[in-house]
């Protein structure tokens, strides 16, 4: 079975929850994680084809209109904040409400962040965020090693603006907390079996596996919120 994601729902516990799907169920899943600027295009064109899909609600949506969503399996998967990071050991703001959020980048040196260039959903989201009025004047540069929280764990800059679920994954910097809900700062995501799929019955197990109650054990504590 094979399963093509985005990078946030990934490192928002998949492989595990994947890892124990097949122990207790005999059947492998191949993960495939594909960047937002590609990733319609991989699941709807390229070979061989995904089984189950994950995407962020927009993109879902449009691809089951254009036919590419197997009937009824598109469900909710979850919601994945923005954060902020500071170098491990750092003090931690209070950004608590948007104009504590600005402060708090205004006093960094240099608030790291995904490329804009790059066309991914993550960093269009923050250079949204970053454009308002309220944050004129900060210093946050494009990341030159990959995202910025990857960016801020290798050294560049002393904040760094992220997903929660990619910024828990470094020991070497800390999560200060999400971004404050004005800015509505999260991408929300869900789940599907590809109108391509090759092993139907199998894709419909494992997305009922990942929405599971048990299965928020795993999620949660790495930035994925499920709906109700």
């Amino acid at each position: 079975m094979r399963v093509i994601t985005p990078g946030v729902v990934f490192a928002s516990g998949l492989p595990d929850i994947a890892a124990v799907f097949t122990k207790e169920t005999g059947k492998k899943v191949g993960i495939i994680v594909v960047g937002m600027g590609t990733i319609v295009e991989e699941m709807t064109k390229k070979n061989p084809p995904p089984d189950v899909i994950v995407l962020p609600f927009q993109l879902m949506t449009t691809l089951s209109l254009d036919g590419g969503v197997a009937p009824g399996t598109f469900s909710p998967l979850g919601r994945t904040r923005m954060g902020l990071a500071v170098r491990a050991g750092a003090p931690k703001p209070d950004i608590s409400t948007v104009e504590k959020f600005a402060a708090a980048l205004k006093s960094a040196k240099a608030v790291m962040r995904s490329n804009p260039a790059s066309r991914t959903m993550v960093a269009m989201l923050i250079d949204d965020v970053l454009k308002r009025p309220e944050f004129a004047g900060v210093n946050a540069p494009p990341s030159t090693k990959g995202e910025g929280g990857q960016a801020l764990a290798a050294g560049e800059g002393d904040m760094a603006i992220q997903t929660i679920s990619q910024i828990l994954p470094y020991k070497e910097i800390e999560l200060v907390g999400p971004l404050p809900a004005e800015l509505g700062a999260w991408i929300d995501t869900a789940v599907a079996v590809s109108a391509r799929a090759t092993h139907t019955d199998d894709a419909r197990w494992f997305i009922r596996y990942l929405l599971r109650p048990e299965s928020v054990a795993v999620w949660k504590p790495r930035g994925l919120e499920r709906f109700e």
